[in-house]
């Protein structure tokens, strides 16, 4: 049977479709997720078909069983791609959403900039960042919501559970039009491996902080608060930025500002990512100047320039563990030192063993779970000692919020040092503690982030003179107090 055509208003308001679309073939131009390590017993197989099937018609499950065991047994997940939709994912202007409400036709707005190719990390699996942050976990989730959005009026609210949509539910007005949960796990079953179990079943995800409560923007939304940190610490060392040197690595989602932020603070940085697609993608989007594949070619680029003094970005394709030794054996001094990668999700593609090939990881993470823990922990240990040579030589690290030190301690990796009062702690601070914490959230300063979801320029242009002023109070009364202390001491 010939399947319509249909706009895309009449796709969103359509659901789940009565006819079910044809098969898309696998994009490989698209990043996509690292294969999951298998982790279900048969039963629990069963249980995670079942859960994929209950948003289907009877009719239709003679067809989806088999699709759907296959992904989980290729892909470790059931992602749904057939459900994937026809029509191209972006941010479109507000009124070319069929929504009753205007509050319900921005939240769709922002669903779709999630999933924008463009800005998710791994668009084609529903996560926005970090390996593993998920709008939904699968498709059959996207279209009900986008549908449920659609028919809202203002005075309901849709309650959400880890990317499936509970429904419809009389508020009021004042009332959110959406409540979302995410991750809702018991703390005796809450280790990593619980999670992806539950994962892998379909009854949980991880949606971090903002691709589940879609409100990621991409590495614009961390821009801001990556370049006062970067401006914060190379003040901290009383430095200028002018020709000095920032290392750190990872580009895959928020990670990818880094390099922006080095540009704007205007020093030198240097980010090492393993991953040649997204390196690609952020050098094709502007994230970043320059990309690098040889540490030799590497090491002369800073040389020249440090000596010029350049204000330049540089993505190293490569291993970040390579980097910290090869400028050690080059005499390179590294001002500022910091980590991006996703180590709160060190074992499914957060973070990635040196001197092994990209591809040759993605294998072993979901064929030989134990061995790739054993790399990560092993480079891990060979990361942190890299670092601990160049702080000894007066370079400044700093824990970027990113589980760096926690993993590293868990490794077994020299980053702990003992405090006469407290006992033992980290060796390095985190950048919240002794950045961005005494220096801008001490008084009330920043970072911000805001979306203009008319996606008018004029509109944009308010917003950012809303945001100028609400800026130049705060540091006028941050002046005052500082005022205030010294006139008082």
């Amino acid at each position: 049977m010939q399947i319509p055509i249909l706009s895309f208003k009449d796709q969103i308001l359509e659901g789940i479709p009565e006819l079910l679309p044809e098969q898309k073939p696998y994009d490989s131009t698209i990043n996509h997720a690292p294969k999951r390590k298998a982790i279900l017993s048969n039963e629990e197989e069963k249980l995670a078909l079942k859960n994929a099937l209950r948003y289907f018609d009877k009719k239709d499950h003679n067809v989806l069983l088999p699709e759907f065991k296959n992904e989980l047994k290729v892909y470790g997940r059931i992602y749904m791609y057939r459900l994937r939709p026809d029509y191209k994912m972006y941010a479109r202007p507000i009124e070319e959403y069929p929504a009753k409400s205007k509050h319900a036709a921005g939240i769709m707005l922002m669903i779709q900039n999630n999933l924008d190719d463009a800005v998710a990390q791994h668009p084609h699996e529903l996560i926005t960042y970090g390996g593993n942050g998920g709008v939904f976990s699968n498709w059959a989730q996207y279209r009900l919501t986008m549908t449920y959005l659609a028919e809202m009026n203002n005075e309901q609210t849709l309650v959400m559970y880890s990317g499936h949509p509970m429904g419809l539910f009389p508020s009021h007005k004042e009332a959110p039009r959406v409540v979302v949960t995410n991750g809702m796990m018991i703390p005796n079953y809450s280790k990593p491996d619980d999670w992806e179990k539950f994962n892998a079943l379909g009854v949980t995800q991880y949606g971090q902080m903002t691709a589940g409560s879609y409100m990621y923007i991409g590495p614009q939304g961390i821009v801001h608060g990556t370049t006062i940190t970067v401006l914060n610490a190379f003040r901290k060392i009383e430095k200028e930025p002018k020709g000095n040197l920032f290392l750190t690595s990872g580009l895959g989602g928020m990670s990818g500002a880094q390099p922006k932020a080095g540009n704007i603070a205007g020093c030198i940085t240097v980010c090492a990512e393993v991953n040649p697609q997204i390196t690609q993608v952020r050098l094709d989007q502007g994230w970043k100047d320059e990309k690098i594949t040889d540490l030799d070619e590497l090491v002369t680029r800073i040389k020249k320039a440090k000596a010029e003094k350049e204000t330049v970005s540089i993505a190293y394709l490569g291993n970040i563990v390579d980097v910290w030794e090869k400028f050690d054996l080059e005499h390179i001094h590294i001002d500022l030192g910091s980590d991006q990668t996703s180590l709160h999700n060190p074992w499914a593609g957060g973070y990635y063993p040196a001197d092994i090939s990209f591809e040759d990881s993605n294998e072993m993470m979901a064929n030989n779970p134990e061995l790739f823990k054993e790399k990560v922990q092993e480079t891990l240990r060979r990361h942190a000692k890299a670092i601990n040579k160049h702080t000894e030589k007066g370079t400044y690290f700093f824990d970027y919020g990113n589980a760096f030190l926690l993993e590293a301690s868990r490794a077994g990796a020299d980053v702990l040092s003992e405090n006469p009062t407290i006992g033992r702690e980290f060796k390095y601070p985190s950048y919240v503690q002794d950045i961005m914490g005494p220096m801008c959230f001490d008084y009330g300063f920043g970072p911000f982030r805001w979306v203009c979801a008319s996606g008018k320029p004029e509109d944009l242009e308010k917003t950012d003179k809303i945001i100028y002023a609400i800026a130049l109070y705060i540091i006028a009364q941050a002046q005052r107090i500082n005022y205030v202390r010294k006139w008082v001491k």
